[in-house]
């Protein structure tokens, strides 16, 4: 599987507003999958969730769907 990783970020200086947003699939030592994600400040270390999947393409597909939320929401 070729799993791509995301790196989204917002910016509004307006704000104050430097974010971060990683989306990555990676297999867990379980023989399953899992989405994780990284968010935070940019520059800072950020919080991480793990969700774990029975397959890759559910994962990549929880990806994909998010990354698309986010970009919607005004991350790049």
């Amino acid at each position: 599987m070729a799993a791509r990783a995301s790196y989204l970020t917002r910016v509004d200086d307006a704000r104050n507003m430097r974010r971060f947003y990683r989306l990555d699939v990676q297999a867990t030592l379980f023989g399953e999958f899992a989405l994780v994600r990284e968010w935070g400040r940019i520059g800072r270390g950020g919080q991480v969730r793990s969700t774990p999947y029975p397959s890759p393409a559910e994962a990549e597909a929880a990806r994909a769907k998010l990354e698309q939320a986010k970009r919607r929401k005004g991350y790049h």
